[in-house]
């Protein structure tokens, strides 16, 4: 599933592609995503110029004259910058069209993904319940130690809810509690401050080590340039059970948390 990583390379990829650019038009060939593509979606669009891209939590966020088009991912999707037409191939649900004859083609086999028009992103209900940004100065150590006082769930759930804090996926929270030394299913009311405070410095800095390398290629992620990305080659303990901790040589172990698989060295990480 694309993250928050993945989202962001993809967004930093758009932005000399399509700021100022003006939207010729939508094609919709499958509206039958997770939630349903408005008819209307085409005619709202068509013709308004796109001002700039930004993120919020895994969004992407087209803002247009008059409102914004918001686009998720979903499990499997990919929004790809083709500078000429191309013919539509299987899973190729939409285009954006641009006024150039270049466009945004988004692919989706699972059709989790979704699209949006609204005039204001962040009063959205997708968005406006979102926690901030782990790479904003809002996300401190002790604004999560102070959302996890007296909570008995595992840490490894509560910094995967997007209420306390945007886009944080089940990959980095894998990595980023393995590099802090924190057991995932540990209670999160039980982490001291200073504990919490090297996980929200880990949370930063395995994003922007995957940011880096271009986000994180498992299966189907590719950027908007259709490339894929090389963080995979770097990670820790994401689906390396029964493979040796690169810290100590413990073998790697799964369990199923919260429903999400989990991995984690039971000496390193407590």
């Amino acid at each position: 599933m694309p993250e928050l990583p993945e989202v962001e390379t993809i967004r930093r990829g758009l932005v000399p592609l399509v700021t100022e650019s003006t939207i010729s038009g939508l094609t919709v060939r499958e509206r039958r995503l997770r939630w349903p593509i408005a008819p209307k979606l085409a005619g709202q669009v068509k013709g308004r110029r796109i001002s700039s891209i930004r993120r919020r939590g895994k969004y992407l966020l087209l803002e247009i004259d008059g409102g914004c088009l918001m686009i998720h991912l979903g499990m499997s999707g990919s929004l790809r910058y083709l500078s000429r037409p191309e013919s539509p191939v299987l899973h190729d649900h939409y285009d954006i069209g641009l006024e150039d004859g270049s466009m945004l083609r988004y692919n989706d086999p699972r059709r989790f993904g979704s699209l949006h028009f609204t005039r204001a992103p962040d009063e959205h209900p997708l968005l406006r319940d979102l926690g901030p940004e782990p790479l904003g100065d809002e996300f401190t150590g002790e604004y999560l130690w102070r959302r996890c006082r007296g909570r008995k769930s595992a840490i490894k759930q509560l910094i995967m809810s997007a209420g306390i804090v945007a886009g944080i996926g089940n990959i980095y929270a894998n990595e980023a509690l393995h590099r802090a030394g924190i057991h995932p299913s540990r209670a999160a009311g039980r982490i001291s401050l200073e504990r919490m405070s090297r996980l929200r410095d880990e949370i930063r800095a395995v994003l922007e080590d995957a940011l880096r390398s271009g986000g994180t290629t498992l299966r189907d992620f590719v950027g908007s340039d259709g490339r894929p990305g090389y963080f995979r080659q770097s990670l820790s303990v994401y689906e390396r059970e029964n493979e040796p901790c690169r810290r100590c040589a413990t073998t790697i172990v799964r369990r199923v948390l919260g429903q999400r698989a989990t991995y984690y060295c039971p000496t390193c990480q407590r």
